[in-house]
């Protein structure tokens, strides 16, 4: 049986006269993968900045583990577009700054970001400042920085977006090894279709603004996915159902 992680009551956002988010309900079952794609504007970032606490809804709920954790912060792990690095900090020291910005940094500590940056390809990196790291290293490293706050959701917010199309592909290869090794639950903001099919187990589907959520796609494609599943007749069909929706077609 599946356990709920994370569950949205009727959370409604609005920014003045705007509303952000419409009525939304939601849940994400524990370990899963989850993708929300919509058009620029429509509230998934204030979506994700809700469920962090770093902004408070103007309806609803949010729950974590059956605990209600509305206007909270420090219970999940968030990671933005922007990689954030600290520059004159090393590898190893970007990687512990969740624990430097509420305590003094511990060997266990370091220890850990010595396992995390070994067992995903950057442990001779440790001593490297981000300017000499390629986009993709960083976007690693920020991730292990996510990871090491040992939440168990992880939100990542376009994580990949600024990154070329090579290097993006490499990418969601490695994050899908991380969550299987990991077992966390993810949801994941991205605007690129192929992306939220790729890696997902579900793809909720946003509307424009006032955002609200339109279509929860289950993700039938087979695991593990390579560079065949783009071109798996059920992921195309998949990716045409989604296009759909964005361009303004019904569920």
């Amino acid at each position: 049986m599946e356990n709920t992680l994370l569950e949205l009551r009727g959370v409604t956002k609005r920014f003045g006269e705007a509303t952000a988010l419409a009525e939304t309900s939601l849940s994400i079952h524990e370990g899963s993968f989850v993708a929300i794609v919509g058009p620029s504007g429509c509230g998934k970032s204030t979506l994700f900045n809700v469920i962090a606490g770093l902004l408070a809804p103007d309806g609803g709920e949010v729950r974590l583990q059956g605990e209600p954790v509305t206007g909270a912060t420090g219970h999940v792990g968030y990671m933005l577009q922007k990689d954030l690095l600290v520059p004159w900090r090393t590898v190893e020291d970007n990687i512990t700054m969740a624990a430097r910005l509420t305590r003094r940094v511990n060997n266990v500590d370091r220890a850990e970001a010595r396992r995390v940056a070994t067992e995903y390809g950057l442990g001779d990196f440790l001593r490297h400042y981000p300017r000499a790291l390629s986009g993709g290293m960083r976007q690693r490293v920020a991730f292990m920085r996510t990871l090491v706050t040992h939440q168990p959701l992880l939100l990542l917010d376009e994580p990949f977006g600024a990154l070329d199309a090579q290097t993006r592909l490499d990418m969601q290869q490695w994050l899908l090894q991380v969550w299987r090794d990991t077992g966390r639950t993810v949801l994941f903001i991205t605007h690129d279709v192929d992306e939220s099919l790729f890696l997902s187990d579900r793809v909720l589907v946003m509307s424009p603004r006032p955002g609200r959520v339109v279509a929860d796609i289950t993700n039938p494609l087979a695991r593990p996915r390579d560079m065949e599943t783009l071109t798996d007749p059920a992921f195309i069909e998949l990716k045409s159902r989604i296009m759909h929706l964005l361009h303004g077609g019904a569920s």
